[in-house]
Order: C-alpha cells, then structure tokens, then sequence
C-alpha cells in the first residue's frame, strides 16, 4: 500500500540522485561544462584565493652577480555569499489515497511533479547563468491591461511568479503569475490575486529573488560596478574582461580577434563559445556565403553544436540577441556546500503539511555561488548583425 513514508523513500533514494545529475549536467550545456567543488566554502561564505600575474623571482646574470630577487606569485582573496538555490514540489493528500492501491498512479504521480521541478530548475539554473546576481528578469516599457510590453522576455516562462518592483520598492503584494508569453512581439499576459499597478521601467524579477541569485557572466561582465568578489576592479584592472561593442558582422575574423588577444595578453584558451540563436544563424550563414564546411560536435549531456576551429558554438535563449561570449570554462567553478539535497525537518521527514491545506510539499536545495577565477580571461562581444550579406550575390 502507497503511503507518505512509501513518497518520502521513493524521493530520497530513487528521483534524488536522478534530478541531481539532471540539473548537474542537463539543465544546461554551459552548466555542464564547469567543475563542481566543496572547497574553499567557509561557513556561509566562499573565501578563495585567486592567482594573478607570474611569479618574479627570475632573472639572468654573470656567474658572479646576485641572485635575483625572490618575488612569489600575486594572490588576491574573493569573498562571496552563498546563494540559496530552492525547488519546491506540491502532492495533495487526495491525490496520495488515491493512488494507495495502484503502485503505477502512483508513480507517474511522483514522476510528473519531478519532472516538472526539473523543468522549472533546469530554467531557472541556465538563466542565472547569464544573469548579474540581480535576478532582473525584464523591464516594462507599457502596459495594456493585463498584458506588459518588455523590452525582452527571454527570461519569462509560462507559470514563472513574479515581483514587481518600482526603483528599489516591491509594489506587488501577490505573486503576479505569467500565463502567456509572446516571444515575437516581447510581451507577457499576467494574473494576480491581488490588485497590482504596473507602469513603464517597472522591473520584474522572480518571487522572493531579488538580489539573491547566483552571480553569472552578467555580473562579470558589469561595467557599471567596481567590485567583483569583494575585490575593486580599479585596484586590479586585470579582473575587467574582454569586451567589443562596436556593431559588426559576424565571421571568423571577428571571432579570432578575441580568441588572439585572449591568448595572447592573458594566457587564456577560450575552449567554448555562446551566443544567441540569431547570432548563430547569421554565422551559419557566413559559412554558407563562403562555401565552408560546418562541422557538428556533441556535448556532454547529449547536446550538438556547430564549431569554430574545433571550439563549439552553442546558441542559448538567455543571451541576448546581438551577443556573444567566448570563455575559458576551465576558469569557472561552481561552488557549493553540498550537491542537491531534500530539506529536511527535525524528524528527518522531508514531505510536511503545509498548514491548513489538505496538501504536502517538499523542498530541493542547494547553497552554491558561481565563482571565475580570471575574468580578463573572458570575452564578450555584442553589436552583432542579425544578417550577413553574401559576398557571391
């Protein structure tokens, strides 16, 4: 017979190892690219120290001279909070007798909310990816009833709750939940159980998310902050990474420039390129306008991409449109207290009531921070054409 200690065995034992690899290695093909470690990780903070520069202590001299002078190797210390990473899943106690005598409702029962947690993660994960720690999801430009213009809306999803902000105030007293998304024109149509005003530069952000999220390529990459880390970019100008902005097309030469000057001012080997699907189709054009070959490679976790010289090219919905980066993932390292684990009560029970409500909940987390050890060993370049003319018409 299913009961509620049979779901709290099924989802330690059997869907947690399952969903854990799933956000490790498929939530996203970037994700899947940088290492996992527990080092550095102090408590609630991770205090890592970053090398920089070569070590001094070299030199060329008669056999008579000194020696040269010992001068070690620069280090700077990075200091960053870890952030708390939830997914919460909900089964109601109908459901659960309903499916005590049949083993298989049962299980597609379980299946369906972890796979739709998976699917909420997984979204969540890549987007903070290239986000700036903020959590800023989009910002409005005008609204027509229950439907708000933005001036992007590839961080919204259908079912995604939000907060609204004006400046720096929450006006929203109720989750605002997204029901439709229109992609081309860059709205969304939303519902809310409380009254809310929405205007023009009102800022959107996940429930309860605003300013706690992980710190991805978009806090790297913000020249509008001086500190990264806990360390000031004024003092150590070598934490500033690469970046184009002037409007261009896209081609191998526009690539290599960055890939050069990376390796060879910075010592960094740029091993895996990400832009946006336009900028990925207009380089797939210039390869067809040249005549040349586009060669696929396979990811791990299953995803194919094409490449540049060998470095895959993977479009992803959260870069934005005219963008695209070039990165040494071997520089990167999430770092975390622990792999994902299921919140647990005093009693070691995992599925609780959720008070006066005939349903359970039980809540996946993880306190983890994105951390780049060299960020001028980066790349970004944005301006980029949507079309290139072929050179043959």
């Amino acid at each position: 017979m299913v009961t509620l200690q049979t779901a709290e065995n099924a989802l330690k034992n059997v869907y947690l190892g399952v969903v854990a690899n799933q956000l490790n290695v498929n939530a996203n093909p970037l994700l899947a690219k940088i290492r996992r470690s527990s080092k550095d990780v102090w408590g609630k903070e991770i205090r890592k120290l970053a090398p920089y520069g070569i070590n001094g202590g070299i030199g060329a001299g008669s056999e008579t001279d000194e020696l040269p002078t010992a001068s070690g190797n620069g280090y700077v210390q990075f200091v960053a909070e870890l952030k708390n990473l939830y997914g919460r899943i909900e089964i109601s106690d109908k459901a659960v007798r309903a499916s005590a005598n049949n083993i298989g409702a049962f299980v597609n029962l379980l299946s369906d909310e972890m796979e739709g947690l998976v699917k909420a993660s997984s979204f969540n994960l890549g987007r903070m990816l290239y986000g700036d720690g903020t959590g800023l999801l989009a910002t409005a430009s005008s609204v027509s009833d229950k439907t708000v213009t933005c001036d992007k809306v590839n961080n919204l999803i259908e079912g995604m709750l939000l907060d609204v902000y004006k400046e720096d105030s929450k006006s929203n007293t109720a989750p605002l939940k997204v029901i439709y998304v229109d992609r081309v024109n860059k709205t969304f149509t939303y519902e809310s159980s409380a009254s809310v005003t929405i205007a023009a530069n009102d800022k959107f952000y996940v429930q309860g998310s605003k300013g706690f999220e992980i710190s991805g390529l978009g806090r790297i990459f913000d020249s509008t902050q001086d500190t990264l880390y806990g360390v000031s970019k004024t003092s150590y100008p070598w934490l500033k990474p690469y970046t184009s902005t002037t409007e261009k097309e896209i081609s191998d030469i526009t690539i290599q420039e960055a890939i050069d000057f990376l390796d060879m001012n910075v010592d960094s080997q740029i091993n895996f390129i990400t832009c946006s699907s336009k900028v990925r189709r207009a380089y797939q054009e210039y390869l067809g306008a040249y005549r040349r070959n586009i060669d696929i490679t396979e990811l791990e976790g299953g995803y194919k991409t094409i490449t540049h010289n060998g470095i895959p090219v993977v479009a992803d919905r959260f870069v934005d449109d005219d963008t695209m980066y070039l990165l040494n993932t071997n520089d990167f390292t999430l770092h975390e207290l622990c792999d994902w684990k299921w919140l647990e009560g005093e009693d070691g029970r995992i599925l609780k009531q959720n008070q006066g409500y005939p349903t359970y909940s039980a809540t996946l987390v993880k306190y983890a921070e994105l951390i780049c050890d060299k960020p001028c060993g980066q790349a970004k370049i944005s301006g980029i054409k949507s079309t290139v003319t072929n050179p043959f018409n």
